[in-house]
Formats: C-alpha cells, structure tokens, sequence
C-alpha cells in the first residue's frame, strides 16, 4: 500500500491535471502492450500498435520492465505540455541522475544487464538513442488515439471540479477512483510495495491516465515535486463506448456524425457546457429526461461527449471535436 500524507496546507495545494502527459501515457502504454489483460479495452489497440511498430524499442524494454519501478527521469513535468518539451526534458537529464536511477534497476545483488549497463555509461548518444525510440513508439502508440486520451482526462477533471464545488477537498478526495481511499488526513493506494510519502506543504498533482490501470504510480525520488498517476475513471465507468474503447476516434467519429443534424442537438451540446449532469442537461436545454438520455447517447457515439459516473449521477462532457464543432457553428441547424 502507499501511504500519501496530507498537512492543511496539502490539502489545499491539491490540482487536479486538465490535460494528459505526454510522457506518463508514453510509458505506461508501453507496461498495456505488454500485458495481456484489459483484450475488451486494449485488445484491438494491441493489434493496431504492433502492426504500426517497426522501429527499435529494446531500450525501452530494457529501462521500462514489465512491472515495477522505472527510472523517474523518463517522466519529467515538461512532458505535461507536449511530448517535444518532454523529450528535450529527458535529452537534458543529468548523467549522475542517469547513473542514480538507473543503478536501481539491478537484480539484488547483481550487476545491471549489458544493455542497461551501456545507456549508464553511455552519455549523451545514450540519451539521443533513447529519445529517438519514445518518439518512435508515441507516434506508433499514443498518438492515434490522443484526441480520444485527451477526450477522458478532460471528462474525469470535470467529474473531480464537480466533487469540489459539491464538497470541497475532503469530498474531491474521497471522489476518487476505489484503488484509492481517503482516510483524512491519509490517501491510501493500492500499490506494488508498502511506502509512505510525506508532502511536506508542496501539495500534490492528481494526474489522471488513459493507460493507467488498477493501481496509482508515483516518483520514486521524494524530493521530485510530488505527482499522483492514477486511472482516469470515464474509462472505468459503465457508460463508456466500448466501440471506442481501443481505435483511433476518427474512424468511429465519421461513420456516426451523419446521426448528429438538427436543432435541437446543437442545443443539447451548448447546453452541456463544462459539464452537465443529464438532468442538468434536460432543464438547460428545455427537453425532456429521456431526449436528453438520448440525444447524449448518439452524441456519445459520435464522438462528441463522453460520459462518466459521478456518484448515483452520469456527468456528460463536450470532447475536442464537440468543442471545435461548436467553435465552427458545424452543429447548428
């Protein structure tokens, strides 16, 4: 279990992240491709990114293993603002860093494994080599699909904003997905190894993840500025598409957006706004309980909205492209 342990101060300190990271889901896809569970969600994008996969990506098998830890310095804040400010981040690691983090992938009692032994004492090459197969591997495995990543963490950010407004910090922390228990002042995980962190009055990122599953991960190193990765919950909620579950949106997106015409469901998205529940959704745009179920539903299909569960409530938001649709007037009558 993880122990997370708030002051005052923390718990005021506490944000919740409104876009993916670039380089979090660039990782931990890597740890989805090489597991076996999750074929409903994943399968069909296994399928997809191994067929699009022909650049070399021992490196990463090397510094990624299949479960545990792996080094901090492949996760930099910067890859929260795009995967190109990430990868410069990574190019500018510091050699003793290297050396430090990468010393931790030993066997006890063993020495690091040829290739892992090559990138420590490698240098800048090493590190050029490495940026070379993430950009490789995220244009293979990410990138497809990010408008659909980015479409769930801008959903599950609603859901907690909506916890806050509603109950203020104790109910956005206990709002969390079930891996994770809020035991004032303590947020419990479930986790690989027993382990506490102490905040220390800097706060804590809440950084939602389309590719992170069943447990939270954080930094190894206590003095990185604190960051929880947890699994975002729209792709845990009985309301998502399983159609979408693991393609590109695009395909899915045009083969639906012919149902979307008409009055009333241009009023339906404006009225959902940041976020709407759909009773919320049926007073704002003047429809009935069950039109708004509806119209939310082809929407959903198409592409435009995604839903999530917030408590005995369903939580509809605008997606990218709904977004751009209402920004160019595409959805109107």
């Amino acid at each position: 279990m993880l122990r997370i342990h708030f002051t005052g101060v923390d718990l005021a300190r506490v944000r919740v992240a409104g876009r993916p990271d670039a380089l979090w889901e660039t990782i931990l896809s890597f740890h989805r491709l090489r597991d076996r569970r999750d074929v409903r969600l994943f399968g069909e994008w296994r399928t997809e990114t191994r067929t699009r996969l022909n650049g070399e990506t021992r490196l990463l098998g090397a510094l990624i293993p299949a479960r545990g830890y792996f080094p901090d310095f492949l996760t930099p804040v910067e890859g929260r603002y795009g995967m190109e400010l990430g990868l410069d981040a990574v190019l500018g690691t510091r050699a003793h860093r290297i050396r430090r983090e990468t010393a931790l992938l030993a066997p006890a009692g063993q020495q690091l494994p040829t290739r892992l032994r090559e990138f420590h004492e490698g240098g800048p090459q090493q590190l050029t080599r490495l940026a070379t197969e993430l950009r490789r591997y995220h244009r293979a495995a990410v990138e497809p699909y990010w408008t659909h990543v980015q479409a769930q963490i801008e959903a599950e950010r609603a859901a907690r904003g909506r916890a806050l407004l509603d109950g203020g910090a104790d109910e956005l922390m206990s709002s969390l997905p079930p891996m994770m228990r809020w035991r004032a002042p303590v947020l419990e995980c479930d986790y690989p190894v027993d382990r506490d962190v102490r905040l220390r009055g800097r706060g804590l990122l809440l950084q939602p993840s389309f590719f992170c599953r069943r447990t939270a991960v954080t930094l190894q190193d206590p003095e990185l500025p604190p960051v929880l990765v947890y699994p975002a919950a729209a792709q845990l909620s009985t309301a998502y598409p399983r159609e979408m579950a693991a393609r590109p949106a695009e395909e899915h997106r045009y083969r639906t957006l012919g149902k979307l015409v008409g009055h009333t469901r241009s009023v339906v998205l404006r009225a959902i706004g940041d976020g709407a529940t759909t009773s919320e959704l049926a007073r704002r745009a003047g429809v009935s309980l069950a039109s708004a179920s509806q119209h939310a539903g082809v929407m959903r299909e198409a592409g435009l909205v995604t839903t999530l569960r917030h408590g005995n409530a369903v939580l509809h938001t605008v997606t990218p492209l709904g977004a751009a649709l209402l920004r160019g007037g595409a959805v109107a009558s």
